[in-house]
């Protein structure tokens, strides 16, 4: 295939518009205050790693990293588990009710989050469950399992019938059918939903900042505001806070990125 001059000059141009300030903050993380005031796009005098050491010994930061992983672990099971259910369910129903079913879960997506910032704190509050990590699972699945029964749903439209209908004569339960035919061939848009519900969850700190109050719940993302000062914020600290709480991203992004793009994509071209 014929190499595109042009196509990969703008490529290249896109990588460093998103290289640079990446590198930025990594080289920042090397640098004390005083030396990122006085040279700050520059490289660090030394590479210093206090930082990360005061992060991990004197910031209680694993245990903000540890409400993270449970909120966001459980968050994308229920999202992945609820979402692929309903998506069969309507894939199932009669063409009229399929389609009802299919446009009520779609218009969760239309109602913008911060809109519903009060009932949901009310709610939550009424329940027992404000200041807690189930509270803000529990808000995390409702938000996001709209858009993971819009992409899943897409997916297992383009599934052929004639499966379900042979597994049906060969005496499977529905239960089968789901778990074993229409769940394993919906992997590329189980892998869309889970990374996209991983990510919005892993950094989201709408919800956890309007429910959590106690430090022995906070998630990563409201801990990375306790660098934030009102008259001075400790940049490298801060930064240093950003690259350790991006790692598990990275992870989940590398090993699932196939899946990803064949996901977002197959729907569309089937």
């Amino acid at each position: 295939m014929k190499q595109n001059p042009f196509r990969q000059l703008i490529l290249g141009i896109y990588g460093l518009i998103i290289l640079l300030p990446l590198s930025l903050v990594l080289l920042t993380t090397f640098k004390t205050t005083p030396e990122l005031y006085s040279n700050p796009i520059g490289l660090p005098a030394g590479w210093n790693i206090e930082n990360y050491k005061q992060l991990l010994v004197n910031e209680p930061i694993f245990g903000y990293i540890k409400n993270s992983v449970i909120v966001t672990v459980f968050s994308t099971f229920f999202i992945l588990w609820f979402s692929s259910m309903i998506a069969y369910a309507i894939i199932q129903l009669p063409q009229k009710l399929g389609w009802i079913v299919y446009g009520f879960f779609v218009c969760g997506m239309i109602v913008p989050t911060q809109v519903n910032m009060i009932p949901v704190f009310l709610l939550m509050n009424k329940l027992g469950l404000a200041n807690t990590l189930t509270g803000v699972i529990i808000v995390s699945i409702s938000f996001l399992l709209p858009i993971g029964v819009f992409i899943i749903t897409g997916f297992m439209k383009t599934l052929p019938r004639e499966l379900f209908e042979a597994a049906r004569m060969d005496g499977a339960s529905e239960w089968k059918i789901y778990s074993k035919i229409a769940l394993r061939l919906s992997i590329p848009s189980m892998a869309t939903v889970g990374i996209f519900s991983f990510v919005i969850v892993w950094n989201d700190l709408l919800f956890p900042l309007l429910l959590l109050k106690s430090k022995e719940v906070k998630t990563l993302p409201i801990a990375l505001l306790d660098f934030q000062g009102e008259f001075l914020t400790n940049y490298p600290m801060l930064f240093s806070a950003v690259v350790l709480s991006s790692i598990p991203l990275l992870i989940a992004y590398v090993f699932l990125q196939k899946h990803f793009i064949s996901g977002m994509t197959s729907g569309a071209l089937k």
